[in-house]
């Protein structure tokens, strides 16, 4: 019998992990004891045994924003514009965890937002590495679970009617996710993120069809998607050029709010875009001074040399 997504999902995010992981989430939850409910790992992260010297990934889903900051200003920001991004540190290994409540994690993996930055990440790999008790494990599973068949049903429509092979299907719907934000990435970047784990992806490929009713795998081998009319293509076209300006626009808004909750936010951003696009920016004393300033004169140099998009 063929797993259901539900299934595929719970085996993944329980998968285990290096112990130091399980620690730093444990730590990030601390920091904001009794509003925590789960911390999740995602990245590139998961792929690496050498920890040392990267940045960890991690969301950190709360109750609600009131319970899990002691600074109204943090509330706010994150309810107007989410997640809130921080630093952390822990036993010699550096991270970053974004915030997000549990209302605001189900919905951003699921179709009715515009933003694609939450689905696309978690209809990738990640793990659940801490859990305040059951009823949140289940939460962040049932989210998580959203995010797979809001991928596909979103990129459907701009595929071959006749059908696919179940890794084009996700390697299209990735790059349309990173073209609707702005990336420091390598253009090949979605086929990458599907050749690093193919068989995972053809695992997903069937329940995740069936889960979002928009066709089924044909004898393992191929996408056999359900057809539209012209009319739905064109309407899939104008949602996604939407996202496009949406994304664009929550990313530079992101930028702006993260020179006040991230602590050196701009070597971050630096190290960032010289680690995935292989530029060599280097930061000077007065744009640590002035974060906000210095990201929007970047930008457009960054944008004009493609090393973001």
């Amino acid at each position: 019998m063929t797993a259901s997504l539900a299934d595929l999902v719970r085996a993944e995010l329980t998968e285990p992990v290096d112990a130091r992981v399980n620690q730093m989430a444990a730590a990030i939850a601390t920091e904001h004891l009794g509003a925590a409910r789960a911390v999740l790992f995602y990245g590139s992260c998961l792929r690496e045994r050498q920890l040392e010297g990267l940045m960890l990934d991690f969301y950190l889903i709360v109750s609600n924003y009131r319970e899990a900051y002691g600074k109204r200003w943090l509330t706010l920001a994150n309810q107007l514009i989410p997640p809130n991004v921080f630093p952390f540190t822990h036993n010699g290994l550096a991270a970053k965890y974004a915030v997000l409540s549990e209302a605001d994690f189900l919905r951003l993996n699921g179709p009715e937002t515009l933003s694609v930055s939450v689905w696309a990440r978690f209809a990738q790999p990640s793990r659940l590495v801490w859990s305040a008790d059951a009823a949140a494990t289940e939460n962040s599973i049932a989210a998580v679970a959203r995010a797979a068949p809001t991928l596909l049903s979103a990129a459907a429509p701009t595929m071959d009617a006749r059908g696919c092979d179940p890794l084009d299907l996700w390697q299209k719907a990735f790059a349309l996710t990173y073209s609707a934000e702005l990336r420091a990435e390598r253009q090949n970047r979605s086929a990458s993120v599907v050749e690093t784990d193919p068989d995972r992806y053809r695992r997903f490929t069937g329940p995740t069809l069936a889960a979002a009713g928009i066709g089924e795998l044909e004898a393992g081998r191929r996408v056999r998607l359900t057809p539209l009319s012209q009319k739905q293509r064109a309407q899939s076209k104008r949602l996604w050029a939407r996202r496009r300006r949406t994304g664009k626009m929550l990313s530079v808004a992101r930028l702006a709010k993260a020179t006040g909750t991230y602590s050196g936010g701009i070597d971050y951003l630096a190290w960032k875009i010289n680690r995935h696009a292989g530029t060599r920016i280097e930061i000077k004393p007065w744009q640590r001074r002035w974060p906000l300033v210095a990201a929007l004169t970047l930008l457009p140099r960054l944008l004009r040399g493609g090393a973001i998009r």
